[in-house]
């Protein structure tokens, strides 16, 4: 199966280069860009691609070595050798192969948007939801991503209703797409006389962000309207009509954004977030429809689905989808994902294999 996907890609890859050579494609700028962006795609997994195949001929070559007669037994010894540190390097290359292809499967070198709610749990949510920000945040830094904010509602308690922020960088997607769900949170609030535990719980929405090509969002479709941002007061107080809500008129989704001083800026970010939701609405639609895709990953993706449990008193953390606990919660909240998510993406990669 993998093979007859790499040759596949292989053919276009070379498909592709003939396209550049063209005279007639080098004349239209976007045919060529468009062109030139899947080729830079798909460059890593074809030179994966030569670097596995001129290990299998180097196999296949030393094996007929062994295979004649003559060779004293020093020259054995070493011919063997070879071939099990061969064989090793192969099932390597193969393994990440496999990683590349199911990465670009699902989109995972896609930017995202980010969307965190506060659900049930009231102050102590909105709290949470400013936890979760941060935590995002800092292993964003730790990975070298540039997260932008788009809109927010806080609280009086410097916690948030809601938070819209994108994330970009290399493989934001295939690190972050397993963090949709609700996330849950049992400490004892500061406010709580008693010392009880209370338990709360925050959506948390990863929206891979489309391009033109994936959803088309016609001018006409648009409503937009403009209003003045709110602010702290005083110098950060925006005297302009700055702040955008866009309404999708099929959907009547809803976009606002209010984080840029330009009404222009404003605009291309709500269009930027109405089309990762655009295209997350369909691409669940489309996960629904086919089952068998629902079996074949961690997790539905679905915002109701409580994915993972953050417990103060024990500094246990729990993702239950595939039955991860670690006690290092503190570590988690600073960034420290690394560890839960490569679980996560294994256990993933395991079932979408299995599923092929």
């Amino acid at each position: 199966m993998i093979l007859r996907i790499l040759e596949d890609r292989k053919k276009r890859y070379d498909e592709l280069h003939s396209l550049l050579a063209d005279e007639k494609v080098a004349a239209n700028q976007a045919e060529y860009q468009a062109y030139a962006k899947e080729v830079s795609a798909l460059t890593p997994l074809i030179n994966e691609y030569s670097s596995y195949r001129k290990i299998l001929k180097e196999i296949d070559e030393t094996q007929n070595v062994l295979k004649e007669k003559g060779h004293d037994k020093e020259f054995i010894a070493m011919a063997e050798e070879e071939l099990r540190d061969l064989k090793a390097m192969s099932k390597a290359s193969e393994s990440k192969l496999e990683e590349i292809i199911l990465e670009k499967e699902s989109g995972g070198d896609k930017d995202i948007i980010m969307e965190i709610r506060a659900g049930t749990g009231g102050v102590e949510a909105s709290l949470f939801a400013a936890d979760l920000l941060r935590m995002y945040s800092r292993y964003a830094v730790k990975k070298g991503w540039k997260v932008e904010p788009i809109d927010a509602s806080t609280t009086e308690k410097g916690g948030y209703k809601e938070v819209v922020f994108s994330i970009s960088g290399k493989g934001v997607y295939g690190r972050l797409k397993f963090e949709s769900g609700t996330h849950r949170v049992q400490r004892v609030p500061d406010t709580e006389a008693n010392g009880r535990i209370h338990t709360s719980a925050v959506t948390v929405a990863v929206l891979p962000e489309a391009e033109d090509v994936d959803v088309e969002v016609r001018p006409e479709d648009i409503k937009i309207d403009v209003f003045r941002a709110g602010g702290a007061g005083g110098q950060s107080v925006n005297r302009t009509d700055s702040a955008v809500r866009m309404t999708h008129i099929p959907t009547g989704m809803v976009v606002t954004c209010q984080d840029e001083r330009s009404q222009l800026k404003n605009k291309a970010k709500a269009l930027k977030v109405l089309r990762a939701r655009l295209f997350d609405m369909r691409k669940t639609e489309h996960d629904r429809k086919i089952s068998q895709s629902r079996k074949a990953q961690v997790g539905s993706g679905d915002r109701s689905e409580k994915i993972r449990t953050y417990n103060f008193p024990d500094r246990r953390i729990t993702d239950h989808r595939i039955g991860f606990t670690a006690h290092n919660l503190e570590g988690v909240l600073e960034g420290d994902l690394d560890e839960m998510i490569d679980a996560l993406k294994a256990e993933d990669r395991k079932l979408r294999l299995a599923s092929k």
